[in-house]
């Protein structure tokens, strides 16, 4: 992390002619539209160097005052992924149950999705992904955090996206509360769990909601 104010020559960028800028940018849409959140996993085991380095993209994203807010916690501990499922089927049993508004409910319908969560124990990792409201110095003072919601969305952003590049498949999980999570990974209650990212390599023969994304024309105002 950057600490003082000095500058220097903007390092490693790179202009391209515009036919392969143009080119580059239709690649990539070309390769994250096929992203798709998955529900069903393989045990197949991923090696740890591919996660670490789908990390360190995660954490060159941009955020408030490059403080960078963020802390990752990579579970592939049976014992803790079987502690997390049974803990998160509580409040998500509790969500389908009635604590959740019956128009959500039927937004979730055509999903498929339930109060059961068997990939928290198959998928080979949990990354959980805690935002800090603020940092401490060595000497335990308080670093106020800007931004943090924003920050950690966008690091987020970029794991996902880091993961699929690598050829691994991903799903957003959001048990509410998430509270549990500051004992079971040992964080500070100064972090609040953001999601839970769970990711490896995607069943045999799984399947996937029929779903289309908006066009541009719905997403974007050219003005």
């Amino acid at each position: 992390m950057t600490t003082t104010n000095d500058f220097i020559p903007l390092p490693h960028y790179q202009e391209y002619p515009i036919a392969e800028m143009q080119q580059r940018a239709a690649e990539f849409y070309a390769h994250i539209r096929h992203r798709r959140t998955v529900r069903d996993f393989s045990p197949r085991p991923v090696p740890r160097d591919i996660i670490e380095n789908c990390l360190l993209a995660a954490g060159t994203a941009p955020n408030g005052a490059n403080l960078q807010p963020w802390h990752f916690v990579v579970i592939s501990d049976p014992a803790i992924k079987k502690e997390i499922r049974e803990k998160a089927e509580k409040e998500e049993q509790a969500f389908y149950s009635g604590k959740a508004p019956e128009e959500w409910l039927e937004a979730l319908a055509p999903l498929g999705t339930d109060a059961h969560k068997p990939f928290l124990e198959i998928a080979p990792y949990l990354i959980v992904v805690f935002a800090q409201s603020y940092g401490k110095t060595a000497e335990n003072q308080k670093i106020k955090h800007y931004y943090v919601q924003e920050s950690v969305g966008i690091a987020t952003g970029f794991l996902i996206a880091a993961l699929h590049h690598a050829g691994l498949v991903t799903l957003t999980h959001t048990p509410s509360p998430m509270g549990f999570l500051n004992e079971i990974c040992g964080r500070p209650a100064w972090e609040r769990p953001f999601l839970i990212l769970v990711t490896g390599y995607p069943a045999e023969n799984v399947q996937v909601p029929n779903i289309s994304k908006k066009p541009l024309a719905e997403i974007a105002t050219f003005l």
